[in-house]
């Protein structure tokens, strides 16, 4: 998926560059974290994602000649800088949490080393990759928990706010536990089991609903899941599905795999197709809903009983819609100087927007059974000694402390 998006920058990354080239500081070692400051949807963690496509960003990072001759058309920019640019190839390394993780408010989240240009010039890329992807990680994981243990689906690519978006998206909620994906590019390239059956166009192309199901039944037999909402569920869908499965399906040794309800009270139509369906002795027989689902609307149809085996969700999962922004930021935490390294901080009158100065590490602690109870944030060269106590406290709320035993420790940023 990878494109040529050298020029994906915000422009002060490069008047910013072509300024400290000018002053000989292209050399120069600096230490960039990137971390959030508040969980979307006030949730109990986030997840992140996006680290791979960073990575495929910083390897192909270079400017071709016409990259170089749009810059020299800005007229801002010294030959000398433009000669750099040229021969420009990313010479930092990078620290990292792996995809995947539960990540928290105020540590960081990757770090970034090196030359001073080579930190600046890959923010944008790396707060929009990470940013997207992160925001739908953890939306998806949100809803693969609210559904307690059922098939979840990612049917947003219709919806999402562009092709780039669909695609990392699926595989930002891939890795945050659904089950497949309705996009088959995604299945193409990286393996994300692409699923689906038929639209309700399907059904209105036959001359009846019952031919619809028969054509569907005999096209996939081992495999019919049938979408019963497109006339009436109840009085004229299940009983169709029904039909098929007993005069066409049974006989041949096959099963009605399935039906799915797009439409509609799902807590009372579900409950009224099982009913139907466990009648007719279809037990195995799964039903399937969809129709702008959300956590919320999947705990709250859960807990009113409804009988769903598995979830497709659209346009709430893939634009994060409750909370639409993951607020990562990327800032200066340390410059070396003659070999010695120098903390900076970014003070500011918003509390919350102050930095946490210095080349640091996060370790992640561990009971005896292996669950994890904290993050500790430390500077990079700092050693936790296992075999002695550890004071736990929160930053914000310091009176607020634990003393832990029996602990291991993980660091969570390792080199990529």
């Amino acid at each position: 998926m990878q494109k040529d998006l050298t020029l994906l920058i915000d422009f002060y990354e490069l008047t910013m560059a072509n300024s400290y080239f000018e002053l000989g500081r292209q050399d120069e070692i600096a230490y960039f974290d990137f971390f959030f400051r508040a969980i979307p949807d006030n949730g109990g963690y986030a997840i992140f994602a996006g680290l791979e496509q960073l990575i495929e960003y910083i390897e192909n990072l270079s400017f071709e000649e016409e990259e170089i001759e749009y810059l020299r058309s800005k007229k801002i920019f010294s030959e000398e800088f433009l000669k750099y640019l040229k021969n420009f190839k990313f010479k930092g390394s990078i620290y990292s949490f792996k995809e995947g993780y539960p990540i928290f408010p105020g540590e960081p989240i990757i770090t970034v080393k090196g030359p001073i240009i080579d930190c600046q010039i890959i923010e944008t890329a790396l707060l929009l990759t990470v940013n997207h992807q992160s925001l739908i990680a953890t939306k998806a994981s949100r809803i693969v928990e609210s559904a307690q243990g059922r098939i979840v689906m990612e049917f947003g690519a219709r919806r999402a706010h562009s092709y780039d978006a669909a695609n990392y998206g699926a595989r930002a909620a891939y890795i945050s536990g659904v089950d497949g994906t309705s996009n088959t590019y995604l299945d193409f390239i990286a393996g994300v089991p692409a699923l689906g059956t038929m639209a309700h166009s399907y059904v209105q192309s036959f001359d009846s609903e019952y031919e619809a199901f028969l054509a569907y039944a005999k096209t996939y037999p081992n495999d019919t899941l049938l979408l019963v909402d497109t006339y009436d569920t109840l009085r004229q869908g299940i009983p169709n599905a029904i039909k098929v499965h007993k005069e066409y399906l049974e006989p041949r040794g096959s099963y009605l795999k399935g039906i799915r309800i797009d439409s509609g009270d799902l807590t009372y139509l579900t409950k009224k197709a099982r009913e139907m369906l466990d009648a007719e002795g279809l037990t195995e027989t799964k039903i399937t809903v969809s129709n702008s689902l959300d956590e919320y609307l999947i705990k709250d149809l859960l807990q009113q009983g409804a009988k769903i085996d598995s979830f497709g969700v659209g346009e709430r999962l893939i634009t994060a819609k409750s909370e639409p922004v993951f607020g990562g930021v990327y800032k200066l935490v340390a410059i070396e100087k003659n070999g010695i390294l120098e903390p900076k901080i970014k003070v500011s009158d918003t509390v919350i927007k102050t930095t946490t100065p210095g080349f640091k590490q996060v370790y992640r602690f561990f009971d005896k059974n292996d669950k994890a109870i904290a993050d500790v944030v430390t500077l990079s060269d700092e050693v936790i000694n296992t075999n002695e106590p550890y004071l736990l406290f929160d930053p914000d709320h310091p009176w607020k402390q634990k003393l832990v035993t029996d602990y291991t420790v993980e660091p969570m940023l390792t080199t990529i």
